[in-house]
């Protein structure tokens, strides 16, 4: 299981994500949508296509830009389709069981 962490706050927590470019894509449903504000930030990669992102706020500190989707991605990236990335000092990680602590 992968979670994504900043400021001790899970953002994300998957069995599965998809791995592009080193990246953890995390499925939409498993955010915790509670900390993700849309930003008006928008990037292109030529080969994904049209990347949007999120602001992350825990405890009133804000990570601007510190998650990216793609809503629309080109054909060659349709497995990673609204599955939210993350940067910017968000920890990417296995999650380690209970039992196994």
């Amino acid at each position: 299981m992968m979670r994504a962490v900043w400021h001790g706050a899970l953002l994300a927590q998957a069995e599965r994500t998809v791995v592009v470019e080193d990246n953890h894509y995390f499925p939409p449903e498993s955010l915790d949508r509670a900390y993700f504000a849309e930003s008006r930030m928008r990037s292109l990669c030529f080969w994904k296509g049209v990347a949007r992102y999120y602001m992350i706020t825990v405890d009133g500190q804000t990570n601007a830009n510190a998650a990216w989707y793609y809503p629309h991605p080109s054909p060659f990236a349709r497995r990673i389709k609204n599955h939210v990335a993350f940067g910017k000092g968000v920890t990417v990680e296995e999650a380690v069981p209970e039992e196994h602590r």
